[in-house]
């Protein structure tokens, strides 16, 4: 009966895709069929662990994406302010990006140039000054001079020149292209100026102011030459729109330019003919 019995089962593997297991080297039995049904994968096996239990080795793959790389670090956005803006707006200016400031403050139009500079070159438009955008932009340009960062003003002033200490004074500094008004050796407002160029040079020395003329127009140059304070011949400290157009990008004809018109404007209601006029390096 044994026999038949072992028949019946190799007839049944056969016909089903089975084996029949034999006995392990222990003479314990094992199940006696082993049926793979057609289209099941087995699970793929190692050879066992010396127990004589089979590991099952675990998938090769990985349906979970990568972790994404981290976004460079952002160095500057809006709203920042200080000397690291300036630069990365004057390296904007060089770049044609950039037709403003610089004024040391991350704006909207730094922020659009920015955005800008990033498309172009296949980066992120973020509008923030990042890492990456700032390696690629120190590539492309040089280092900004004092007068780059400073093209439009904002500077700071130097100590005011010895003989500004007492009185009424306009003090004058071409070192740090810069006007302060003081009364009694106190600063009551800073402006920033231009000065004429190497072939009219603005005069330097102790003057005073001789004349005021609220909307000047010159005889010689025939340019407006608006809040006009005379203190040495043709020459006077008056508003320049070319200076608030293009900063120290340009020169006078020995005035003393002022760019900020709301400035002059106050200060030319406040000085008076016969106020002291000093002009120094």
């Amino acid at each position: 009966m044994g026999r038949a019995f072992a028949a019946g089962v190799a007839v049944l593997a056969a016909l089903t895709g089975c084996t029949v297991q034999a006995p392990d080297g222990e003479g314990k039995g094992r199940s006696p069929v082993h049926i793979d049904l057609p289209g099941t994968p087995a699970p793929a096996r190692t050879p066992d662990a010396g127990d004589g239990v089979p590991e099952t080795v675990p998938p090769s793959g990985d349906d979970k994406p990568g972790a994404a790389p981290a976004p460079p670090r952002v160095l500057w956005s809006r709203g920042d302010t200080g000397r690291d803006v300036r630069e990365l707006q004057a390296r904007l200016r060089q770049v044609a990006w950039l037709f403003e400031g610089p004024t040391g403050t991350y704006d909207e139009p730094t922020e659009r140039a920015v955005s800008g500079f990033q498309g172009k070159r296949g980066l992120p438009r973020t509008g923030e000054a990042d890492a990456v955008t700032w390696q690629r932009l120190l590539r492309m340009t040089r280092e900004p001079g004092r007068w780059d960062l400073y093209l439009m003003g904002g500077q700071p002033a130097d100590p005011p020149d010895a003989r500004c200490r007492t009185g009424r004074v306009l003090c004058i500094d071409k070192t740090s292209r810069t006007l302060r008004w003081m009364i009694d050796g106190r600063t009551v407002s800073t402006m920033a100026v231009r000065f004429g160029s190497q072939y009219t040079p603005t005069r330097e020395g102790v003057f005073s102011v001789y004349w005021k003329s609220r909307d000047h127009v010159s005889t010689l140059y025939d340019s407006p030459m608006p809040y006009a304070m005379f203190f040495s011949g043709g020459q006077a400290v008056h508003f320049s729109a070319d200076f608030a157009a293009r900063g120290y990008a340009g020169a006078s004809h020995g005035c003393v330019n002022v760019r900020d018109e709301a400035a002059i404007a106050e200060l030319f209601a406040q000085v008076r003919d016969g106020d002291k006029v000093v002009v120094s390096w």
